[in-house]
């Protein structure tokens, strides 16, 4: 009995050893990644620096998109961008003159629509990656992602467009969060205005 006993935990002990090794080993390479960066001089790895790095980001989105903008953003999580080219992002629209326009988020494809029926259109996916050392990743700060789509767009729509990968609508983000977005925009643009009214109201009867 003692000797089964003692063999079964010889067995959990093993065990427990072999699904722990890989996370020692992890902790052994951020250790000497650590000790080496110290060597190096270079400052050790922050947690925290993902939420500043957020934050410096979204303080220079603020600086530069206008108020609408802005408030849209930090209330939907997006933004939307007026179409600037006649004849639609890419050769063979046909859109009648009718305007279109783009939703931007962080992370995602940049989603082509037509405002007045909901229409989607195309994916555009683009990518900038975060070079910043020493610590650079594969992904910048949210609001720096779409601050580089939405100058990209305000400073070379179609060149941008058209180095983008292109997809048709649902290939990476779901139509149906889109439609739920958009009704999200019409009515946060509907309280909008109605709070500029009830603003303007206010001070001409003051």
């Amino acid at each position: 009995m003692v000797a089964a006993l003692v063999a079964s935990a010889i067995v959990v002990i093993a065990l427990l050893w072999e699904a722990a090794t890989p996370l020692f080993e992890r902790l052994s390479q951020r250790i000497r990644a650590a000790r080496q960066a110290r060597a190096e001089g270079i400052p050790a790895y922050d947690p925290g620096r993902e939420r500043r790095a957020e934050q410096r980001a979204r303080e220079l989105l603020r600086s530069c998109v206008n108020d609408e903008e802005w408030e849209m953003y930090s209330d939907l999580g997006f933004l939307r961008m007026w179409g600037g080219q006649a004849g639609g992002p890419e050769a063979g629209w046909d859109l009648g003159g009718a305007p279109y326009a783009y939703l931007i988020y962080p992370h995602k494809p940049i989603i082509a629509y037509l405002p007045q029926t909901g229409q989607l259109l195309n994916e555009y996916c683009v990518v900038f990656p975060d070079e910043t050392k020493p610590f650079g990743s594969v992904r910048l700060p949210d609001s720096d992602d779409v601050l580089a789509k939405w100058m990209g767009i305000k400073g070379d729509e179609e060149r941008l467009i058209t180095s983008a990968n292109l997809h048709l609508p649902g290939r990476q983000v779901d139509p149906r969060k889109v439609a739920r977005d958009l009704w999200r925009l019409r009515q946060w643009e509907r309280s909008r205005l109605e709070r500029a009214a009830r603003v303007a109201s206010d001070s001409v009867e003051s």
